[in-house]
């Protein structure tokens, strides 16, 4: 007898965009199958060169994601809950560094390990009163465990992020873009609008508006090289710099600019 897997996650491309959509009920919350499924969507994501950036999004407009599923985490053993965030851990880790950009469409409330889902991401742009952000786990007895004590206190200064995470503070989207966790806050009529809008600002950064392979090798110098040494993180850049000074689209710009005109990138 065979099972089939109910589809969590569902991805879109689009102008090469590629939409990862988290749907599961309630909260668009978070289980192994689902965190498999965000790992191999990364993956599909990585090795078609179609696709440019990924926009993560929340199924309907309540919520981005909620976190991990509770009665998930009720009823596993220990053993599995170990697993269960291990996984997470290079699920998220995989996405932070594939050299595409990754942006957050925080279209609803983002709390818990959502949140610490869109901190993997490098642009996280919010929909004004669509929800709040924080990580309220340790009202649970436990700790942000998929990232969170790590990347918040990367994204806002230590005591800062100590101070969120012991209280479990959840707040609005504002707080979130003054403490620097939220990148922009748009005001739209609509979920749609939102969403329409997101599709657009990520189309900006594929071909022929930018140099895709350029706009993903900066992404990974700052997120790679801000784990290691600092004469390391240079030599990081440099190799990049050097593969994009092998490919067609730095040949392109530096054209289009001595020619004076506007560069039309292919992406290679």
């Amino acid at each position: 007898m065979t099972t089939t897997q109910a589809t969590l996650v569902n991805t879109s491309v689009k102008n090469g965009v590629m939409t990862f959509e988290l749907t599961f009920d309630p909260g668009n919350c978070y289980t192994h199958e689902m965190m498999r499924q965000i790992d191999e969507a990364i993956l599909k994501a990585r090795f078609d060169e179609s696709v440019h950036v990924i926009v993560l999004r929340g199924a309907g407009e309540k919520f981005f994601c909620a976190g991990a599923d509770i009665n998930m985490l009720k009823t596993a053993d220990p053993t599995f809950k170990y697993y269960f965030c291990l996984h997470a851990n290079e699920t998220l880790n995989r996405l932070e560094q594939t050299p595409k950009l990754v942006i957050a469409a925080l279209n609803g409330h983002t709390v818990g390990g959502g949140l610490e889902i869109a901190m993997a991401a490098d642009i996280r742009i919010a929909r004004k009163g669509a929800g709040k952000v924080g990580l309220p786990e340790v009202s649970l007895g436990v700790l942000p465990g998929t990232g969170g004590t790590q990347r918040m206190a990367r994204l806002v200064n230590k005591a800062k992020a100590i101070e969120l995470m012991v209280t479990g503070e959840v707040f609005g989207f504002e707080t979130a873009q003054e403490l620097g966790l939220v990148n922009q806050i748009w005001e739209t009529a609509n979920a749609q609008e939102f969403m329409d809008r997101i599709q657009t600002y990520a189309e900006q950064f594929c071909p022929p508006n930018k140099a895709s392979r350029a706009v993903g090798r900066i992404k990974r110098s700052v997120q790679s090289g801000a784990e290691i040494p600092f004469e390391s993180a240079l030599a990081v850049e440099r190799e990049l710099q050097q593969l994009l000074f092998q490919g067609e689209d730095a040949k392109i710009g530096l054209m289009a600019y001595i020619e004076k005109k506007k560069p039309e990138f292919i992406g290679k």
